[in-house]
């Protein structure tokens, strides 16, 4: 059982409510600010993290059927038979099941991702706030139709408050400690899959330093199609 980690202003996955907003195909043709695979990666290692934590994590989605489709089969694989929250608002924090469902985790530190960076993030952001909740913005997990709009929405609700972070630091943040063996391989899993450099590190030092067996991934096994 890993030691309950000491708060004193850092996230813990005993005071975190992670939420996740508008991952949705259409929000995502929208974005020019920033790589959209790259968005995509950092908001399924953040999804992870939060399962192999055991963090509550709140899904919204916005006008699913109208405009926006179906949240990102990528993350849905996380959350299986989990229904994200529809919404007709573009903020969330305008949502009363949303906001509801905030509340009903008893957790006061939301870390934040979605899409778009200067609405459907900075809105809920600041209002959050505004009700004394203390918001971590997931960076690198948002994006916005122009570099100019992510970063006025991200000087705005730091203005308001919020901490930035990426996904990787909410999650070394939740780790802390690598005596916590608990949760110490799910999290060098997610680090080999999805964080690029650090990860093949680690994959060295496993396989070259210390000996270990190679990593083995699921085999590729491509998908047969009928004869046209």
């Amino acid at each position: 059982m890993n030691t309950k980690l000491s708060e004193k202003g850092l996230l813990t996955p005993d005071n975190s409510v992670v939420a996740i907003i508008d991952l949705q195909p259409q929000m995502l043709f929208g974005v020019a600010s920033h790589d959209r695979q790259s968005i995509i990666n950092n908001n399924v290692a953040l999804s992870k993290a939060a399962r192999v934590f055991g963090v509550p994590v709140v899904l919204s989605t916005v006008e699913t059927k109208a405009f926006s489709g179906y949240m990102w089969p990528q993350i849905q694989a996380v959350f299986k038979g989990e229904v994200p929250i529809e919404r007709s608002t573009m903020n969330s924090w305008d949502d009363a099941n949303f906001v509801a469902a905030i509340k009903k985790t008893g957790r006061k530190n939301i870390v934040l991702s979605g899409l778009w960076t200067e609405t459907c993030v900075a809105l809920p952001t600041i209002q959050a706030i505004f009700d004394g909740y203390s918001v971590f913005v997931v960076e690198d997990c948002c994006g916005d139709v122009s570099l100019l709009a992510h970063e006025n929405a991200m000087k705005r609700v730091i203005q308001a408050g919020a901490k930035p972070v990426t996904a990787l630091s909410v999650m070394l943040e939740w780790q802390r400690d690598w005596a916590s063996r608990g949760t110490y391989d799910a999290v060098m899993d997610i680090v080999k899959t999805h964080f690029g450099a650090y990860g093949a590190g680690v994959e060295y030092a496993y396989t070259m330093v210390h000996q270990a067996p190679q990593t083995e991934f699921p085999e590729y096994r491509p998908v047969a199609t009928s004869a046209h």
